[in-house]
């Protein structure tokens, strides 16, 4: 198996369309080489416990409200071809994430990341719900077939909150700018959303390498 590391956000919504075209090739492509794993990357290391306004957030990300619109027109746009329908009039805070990733990291550890992942997506962009909440991430836990108890303690305490942000400056430091970023046997660099048919192409490349050695 080759590893495929992600470094991702839940609020970044140009991950959540990336892992959407990520999953339709694969799901083309049941004998895919990767095994895959999510690291973290907070778009807003910065962002207050609790989070702000999401109105005022993107105003000043991006300069202004019709600079706002723009932006999110064309993310819209882009998820709407993914076959998504974001719910962005539900979002009504940006959240801090540092929480949400140390259940990815959990849920890592129980090998139930991916559909963690894909609920904290659909929880936010779909349901606008708040992902900083602890009920809220622990319900994704247990619906994720995690042990809601034991992340609703865990995340009533600081365990691994270092070690998320040490992660995160790593990754930095490895010279990741943006997510959705993906590394392919930590060496090869696919940057921001693919569509499917860059997936499947490297998935034969990588699978013909691989029937070549054996």
């Amino acid at each position: 198996m080759i590893k495929l590391d992600i470094f991702s956000d839940p609020i970044c919504p140009w991950c959540f369309i990336g892992k959407t075209l990520l999953d339709r090739a694969l799901a083309d492509a049941p004998q895919n080489p990767f095994t895959i794993e999510y690291h973290p990357f907070q778009l807003n290391p910065d962002m207050p416990k609790g989070g702000m306004d999401r109105r005022a957030y993107l105003e000043g990300k991006f300069g202004g409200k019709k600079e706002a619109l723009e932006v999110y027109g064309r993310i819209a746009k882009a998820a709407e071809e993914a076959g998504l329908m974001l719910n962005l009039e539900a979002i009504e805070r940006t959240p801090n994430t540092l929480d949400a990733h140390r259940l990815i990291h959990w849920a890592g550890l129980e090998e139930r990341q991916i559909p963690v992942v894909s609920m904290l997506f659909d929880a936010y962009f779909m349901q606008g719900r708040d992902i900083e909440d602890h009920e809220v991430l622990a319900d994704i836990a247990d619906s994720a077939g995690c042990d809601a108890a034991v992340i609703q303690r865990l995340l009533e305490s600081d365990a691994d909150s270092e070690d998320i942000r040490a992660r995160d400056a790593h990754a930095r430091e490895r010279g990741v700018t943006g997510v959705p970023t993906h590394i392919i046997a930590n060496q090869h660099v696919v940057p921001g959303c693919q569509p499917p048919e860059l997936w499947t192409k490297l998935i034969d490349e990588i699978n013909g390498q691989i029937g070549t050695v054996r």
